[in-house]
């Protein structure tokens, strides 16, 4: 039986450093929980502690974002003072940045502010739609209600964006080694079968003829092609961070065909999925809509939610100001729209998300059966094409012979 290290909070918010004996971190972790403890770091004796410390980083990512918010709930849900509670999981942060934003929140807190007004001054790690999300749990009382339902929304966002990565990833990892293999074959390969051609003095046919002047001229011209798409690179990321830019590259992103679908989708799921969280916290649908807009990514989807809230201030129903938009399918502003007349919008807009992540799968399933095969074959074209053109001299000289 080893012994280890462990590092954990008390119910009554008090931290404990001690070493218990156990069978494995695993034993001792679960042995420790059933105890009520909050563990922050296990560790085999001698082999140094495994508790987070500051490091480098800025904001979090949205996995770490959701492990500080179920922290937080637990220690809330544990009754402790909201300072002590500030306090164990400033303690707990590993990025520097976010540690000392806690660390002012803490202040501000003892200075008589609300939590939401205290994360106000950080909005770099704390978002709006979280902010408003806590003051309404504030307000209400329900502070634990609502951050369980910003850690189900988190999860939610998080598992789509998995979804449209892990779908893309497979495909760009065949065009990455399709290219690999096929710059191998003309840098590397091609040059051994020109000197060897080179030496026989026949004469070779049209196509070896071909791809060897392609090789030969490559290596010139290889410089001035890499230089061009590096500047040509910086100039489009150039391009995109301006305003201007980013809204006429969002715009071409939705029209790519396939592509485009997909990530509209993504954007109809977030903004249904943060739409109904923020109102079911009793926020007025104004200020909502407003939320929803700055937590979008696609800013052409943001100045259409803009012009739709200034649509509603002026007392048009929702599902109006958004069929104008034209962004949105006839079926989810039906949907809409009968939310909103039977008075259950944020139940209606959760259908509109789980409606929508049901075509997105079905989608991404169609892209991922139809484009592996085909950049299989192409990738087979290519490299067979090629060997098939470097092989044919020695064809043609065992035909003659």
């Amino acid at each position: 039986m080893a012994q280890f290290h462990y590092k954990a909070a008390r119910l009554d918010g008090t931290s404990i450093q001690a070493v218990i004996d156990g069978d494995s971190e695993a034993a001792v972790r679960s042995q420790l929980e059933r105890q009520g403890l909050l563990i922050f770091g296990i560790a085999r004796r001698g082999a140094g502690r495994t508790w987070p410390k500051p490091g480098t980083g800025g904001r979090l990512s949205l996995r770490e974002f959701l492990v500080f918010n179920q922290e937080l709930s637990a220690l809330v849900k544990a009754g402790l003072p909201i300072l002590r509670v500030v306090d164990l999981l400033a303690e707990r942060a590993i990025h520097p940045g976010f540690q000392a934003a806690l660390q002012g929140v803490r202040a501000d807190i003892r200075g008589g502010a609300s939590i939401a007004d205290a994360l106000a001054h950080y909005p770099q790690h704390f978002p709006e739609l979280y902010r408003a999300s806590l003051r309404s749990g504030e307000q209400t009382g329900h502070l634990v209600d609502v951050l369980q339902r910003y850690i189900s929304h988190l999860k939610l966002m998080i598992e789509v964006r998995e979804k449209v990565v892990k779908a893309l990833a497979y495909p760009m990892f065949l065009i990455a080694v399709g290219i690999a293999v096929v710059a191998f074959l003309l840098i590397y390969v091609m040059p051994i079968f020109a000197d060897i051609y080179g030496q026989t003095k026949t004469t070779l046919p049209a196509p070896t003829r071909l791809l060897l002047s392609v090789v030969e001229h490559s290596a010139a011209v290889l410089p001035w092609a890499v230089g061009g798409t590096v500047g040509a690179i910086l100039l489009g990321a150039r391009w995109v961070r301006s305003p201007a830019g980013r809204v006429q590259f969002d715009r071409l992103s939705l029209r790519v065909p396939i592509i485009g679908d997909i990530l509209l989708k993504n954007q109809v799921i977030r903004m249904s999925r943060t739409l109904s969280t923020i109102l079911a916290g009793g926020i007025p649908l104004l200020t909502a809509m407003q939320i929803t807009g700055a937590a979008m990514t696609n800013r052409v989807i943001v100045q259409a939610l803009e012009r739709a809230t200034n649509q509603v201030r002026d007392g048009m129903s929702l599902a109006a100001a958004l069929m104008q938009e034209r962004f949105l399918p006839r079926m989810t502003i039906e949907m809409i729209e009968v939310g909103e007349t039977t008075g259950s919008l944020e139940t209606m807009l959760q259908d509109v998300a789980v409606f929508h992540e049901g075509e997105l799968d079905l989608r991404l399933s169609q892209l991922t059966t139809w484009i592996e095969p085909v950049l299989l074959l192409v990738m087979g074209f290519l490299v067979g094409g090629i060997v098939i053109v470097m092989y044919l001299p020695i064809f043609q000289m065992a035909g003659s012979v």
